[in-house]
C-alpha cells in the first residue's frame, strides 16, 4: 500500500471533518481517536499528530464552526456606512446565520447538545467581542451613544444574550427581537428620536 502524503492543513481538515461525522453520529462519549483514524483509514497516530487529545479535536471542531458563524454576524459589525442603530435593526437572528445541514450544524444543535450548543455559543461570543467593541467605540466616536466604557458595554451586549438566546421555551423571533429591543433600549437609542 502506497502512503498518500496530504498537505497539513488538508490532513487536519479531514480529521476534523471525518470527527465532526462520528460525534453526531456516534455521541462525544462513544467516539475514540482510534474510530476516527479507522473512518479515515490512517493510523490514529496521525490524528494526534494534529490533535493532543479528543477534547481537543472537539474543540477544535466547535471552535471553527463559531469561527463560521462569527463570520457571518461579523459582516455586519464592520459595516461603517450603516448607523448603530441601524446595524442592531438588520443584524440577522442566529436562525438566519445558523440554519444549514451539516455534521457541524447537526452536531451543536441536536436535540441532545444542549452542552455543546452552550460551548459554541460562548465561543461565538468571545469571537464577536471585538467587532462589538469596536462598533461600539465607533458609535461613540460618531456621538450615536454616550457610553462611558463602550468595552464593557460590548461585553454585556454580546454574553448578556445568551439568558434569551438560550431559552428554547420562547420561539426564535421572539428571542430575536427581544433582544434588538433590549439593545436599543440599553444604548439609548430609541430615546434620542422623542
Amino acid at each position: 500500500m502506497q502512503r498518500i502524503t496530504k498537505a497539513p492543513e488538508v490532513r487536519r481538515q479531514e480529521i476534523l471533518d471525518t470527527a465532526i461525522r462520528l460525534f453526531y453520529e456516534n455521541g462525544y462519549e462513544k467516539t475514540s481517536i482510534t474510530d476516527i483514524a479507522n473512518a479515515m483509514h490512517v493510523a490514529q497516530g496521525l490524528c494526534y499528530r494534529y490533535f493532543p487529545s479528543k477534547e481537543a479535536l472537539f474543540d477544535a471542531a466547535v471552535d471553527q464552526y463559531a469561527e463560521l458563524l462569527a463570520g457571518r454576524y461579523a459582516a455586519v459589525l464592520k459595516r461603517t456606512d450603516l448607523t448603530l442603530e441601524q446595524i442592531i435593526l438588520q443584524m440577522p437572528g442566529f436562525m438566519e446565520v445558523e440554519t444549514d445541514d451539516t455534521f457541524s450544524y447537526k452536531l451543536c444543535h441536536g436535540s441532545d447538545s444542549m452542552k455543546t450548543h452552550y460551548q459554541l455559543s460562548i465561543c461565538i461570543c468571545r469571537k464577536l467581542l471585538p467587532f462589538v467593541t469596536d462598533l461600539l467605540l465607533r458609535a461613540k466616536e460618531k456621538g450615536e451613544i454616550h457610553l462611558n466604557d463602550p468595552e464593557t458595554a460590548a461585553s454585556f451586549c454580546l454574553y448578556g444574550q445568551l439568558g434569551i438566546l438560550l431559552q428554547t421555551d420562547l420561539p426564535g423571533e421572539e428571542r430575536i427581537s427581544r433582544i434588538r429591543a433590549f439593545l436599543l433600549e440599553f444604548l439609548q437609542l430609541e430615546q434620542k428620536k422623542r
